[in-house]
């Protein structure tokens, strides 16, 4: 944690080693606990546990930031996701989720970030892998914003519709239908040809249908369990930011991901029984109602959709 390294001292004046700004950083992140709680517990001040923990973000998003990046080979994360629900192609899962905040009363932007709960907060969307890991990430918009706009407002979704990723070997399905390369994302994003979405159930769904929306469901769980497993560990941006920097929260809840991927990492394969309890239990977003998109479905990916319904019910023939 040399990166723009700031020397700090306890309240008796003794100097603070690496290791005891590191501890103080982990629990800070790990903690809803008010900073003046954690100041008496670690012997300090409330300003030096916030430049303490600050650092070290800083000092995460300087060294850390490749644990939070696309695949070089995407086909062993195809694989794994075939596995779980049969999907071919399939190299991502989304979500997006709320982080509360708390202003203060007097706070004149408070009002700009209450969402359709009357909460104060923050909009993180993430893309993750089979083992929970995050290879996208983004946030910093207001909670009320919809899942749509902030894809669209994302510099993934730039890249996804100019053809500079998700652009891999695409998978012929038997008669004949090519599959590209995309994600899987729950009815509050658009169905596109690189976003694959559930049929809306309104009742009249053939089996089919239903039997392909539980396939794409056990395929996508992953980012609701990652997510959940990410504010569980990471309680700062679970438990609601009291006077929070806007400016600042997007890079601590970008270095909470960060730890996120290691700590997965040094499990293995990601899929430890402590893992295994998240993916048991997986809104992430207590309290809030499933979104539902508003913007028409793309053609192309209309005929993709029946496509993949139809394969997985192995009602394709060559």
């Amino acid at each position: 944690m040399i990166y723009g390294y700031t020397t700090f001292t306890f309240s008796d004046g003794k100097p603070m080693s690496l290791n005891d700004q590191v501890a103080i950083s982990l629990t800070r992140l790990g903690s809803a606990d008010s900073t003046i709680n954690l100041a008496t517990l670690f012997e300090t001040n409330d300003l030096t546990v916030d430049a303490v923990t600050w650092q070290f973000v800083e000092a995460l998003e300087a060294r850390g930031a490749h644990h939070v990046s696309w695949p070089l080979d995407i086909a062993q994360t195809k694989l794994r996701f075939e596995s779980i629900g049969g999907m071919p192609n399939c190299c991502g899962a989304i979500e997006t989720t709320h982080m509360k905040m708390y202003f203060h009363e007097s706070e004149g932007e408070k009002d700009a970030w209450l969402d359709s709960k009357n909460n104060n907060s923050m909009k993180l969307q993430v893309i993750v892998d089979p083992a929970m890991r995050f290879l996208d990430v983004v946030s910093g918009f207001p909670g009320r914003m919809s899942k749509d706009i902030i894809l669209h407002e994302s510099e993934f979704f730039n890249l996804a519709q100019t053809g500079e990723i998700l652009t891999g070997n695409e998978v012929e399905l038997p008669g004949g239908t090519k599959i590209p390369e995309y994600l899987v994302g729950d009815s509050g994003f658009r169905l596109l040809p690189w976003l694959i979405t559930p049929y809306h159930d309104d009742g009249k769904l053939t089996e089919n249908q239903t039997e392909y929306n539980k396939k794409h469901l056990a395929t996508r769980v992953v980012a609701g369990c990652a997510l959940k497993k990410l504010k569980g560990v990471w309680a700062v941006i679970e438990g609601g930011m009291w006077r929070p920097d806007r400016h600042k929260l997007p890079r601590i809840i970008f270095a909470c991901c960060i730890l996120h991927n290691i700590q997965i990492d040094m499990e293995g394969d990601g899929v430890s029984n402590e893992s295994n309890e998240f993916m048991n239990s997986f809104d992430h977003d207590p309290g809030y109602p499933p979104e539902k998109s508003t913007l028409p479905d793309d053609e192309n990916a209309l005929v993709v959709r029946d496509k993949l319904c139809l394969y997985l019910e192995g009602m394709l023939r060559v």
